[in-house]
C-alpha cells in the first residue's frame, strides 16, 4: 500500500471515519469507529467533533454517528432524475453489452412517457436518440410497462394509430396489460414506427414502479428472440431497482 502524502495523515484518517459511517445502513457506536479504523479512542473522539462541526457527521437521538446535514442538502439539490440516471447508469451500460441495442430508461410524465437517458447501440443501424422525447406511450414497450403496473394511467376513448399494428383503443391497450403484469415485461413488434421493437421492463423503488428501463433497434433483430431478451432486460430492471433500495426515500422520480 503506498504511503499518504506527509501531511495529510488527519484528513486520511477523518476521511476514512466518513466512509465508514456512509456506508453503514444504520447510525455506528463511537467504540465501532474507533475499533474498525484501529484509532486511539482519543483521536477517535477529537476527528468525530471535528467533522460534526463541518456537519460532515451528526449523532442520532440514541448517540450513534449518521451522515451530516451536508449529504442532504447535496442530495435536495439533485434531481429525482439525476439520482435514478445515477442509479441506473452501470447497468444501462451491462446491458447495452449484453444486448448490442440501444438502452433506454423512461419515466411518466405529462400523461405520457420521457426517456431520460439513453446508452446508444453498437451497430451501425440503429435506434435515434430518444431523451428528452415524448413518445406515444400506448405504442412504446416503456410506455406499456408504465400503464400496467399503474405508474402512467390509461387514456380513454381512441389512441392515434402510427402504424398498422398500433393500439388504437383503450379497450385494447387495457387487455394488454394483465399479460404484461404476468410477464414482468413488455414487447412492441412495429407498433411505433415500421421496422421498430421495444422491449421494456418495470423499476421500482420501494416496491413502487418510477421508471421502465427497455431496448429497441430494428424488428429482424430483436422480435424473432424477443422473448429471451426480455428475460435479460427484466433482469437488468432488477438490478435497478435493488439499487433504488439503497438511496434514501424521497418519492417517485
Amino acid at each position: 500500500m503506498v504511503p499518504p502524502p506527509p501531511g495529510t495523515q488527519s484528513v486520511d484518517r477523518a476521511s476514512d471515519l466518513v466512509a465508514r459511517v456512509v456506508r453503514t445502513p444504520g447510525p455506528v457506536t463511537f467504540s465501532e469507529l474507533a475499533e474498525s479504523s484501529g484509532l486511539a479512542r482519543s483521536t477517535t473522539s477529537r476527528l468525530l467533533a471535528a467533522l460534526e462541526r463541518a456537519e460532515l457527521l451528526a449523532r442520532d437521538e440514541e448517540g450513534g454517528w449518521v451522515p451530516g446535514g451536508l449529504f442532504d442538502l447535496y442530495a435536495t439539490r439533485r434531481t429525482d432524475d439525476e439520482l435514478l440516471v445515477d442509479a441506473a447508469a452501470s447497468t444501462m451500460h451491462a446491458l447495452n453489452e449484453r444486448t448490442g441495442e440501444t438502452v433506454n430508461l423512461g419515466v411518466a410524465r405529462r400523461g405520457t412517457v420521457v426517456q431520460i437517458h439513453q446508452v446508444e447501440a453498437v451497430f451501425y443501424l440503429g435506434s435515434r436518440d430518444w431523451v428528452g422525447t415524448d413518445v406515444p406511450a400506448h405504442c412504446s414497450a416503456l410506455g406499456k410497462v408504465l400503464y400496467a403496473f399503474d405508474a402512467l394511467p390509461v387514456p380513454g376513448g381512441a389512441l392515434d394509430r402510427l402504424t398498422p399494428r398500433s393500439v388504437t383503443t383503450s379497450e385494447e391497450l387495457t387487455a394488454q396489460l394483465p399479460g404484461i403484469r404476468a410477464d414482468g415485461f413488455a414487447v412492441t413488434v412495429d407498433e411505433l414506427e415500421p421496422g421498430l421493437t421495444g422491449i421494456g421492463a418495470p423499476v421500482r423503488r420501494h416496491g413502487t414502479v418510477i421508471a421502465a428501463l427497455g431496448v429497441s433497434g430494428p424488428t429482424f433483430r430483436l422480435a424473432e428472440d424477443a422473448r429471451a431478451t426480455a428475460a435479460v432486460v427484466a433482469a437488468h430492471a432488477r438490478a435497478v431497482s435493488a439499487r433504488l433500495d439503497h438511496q434514501p426515500h424521497r418519492g417517485a422520480a
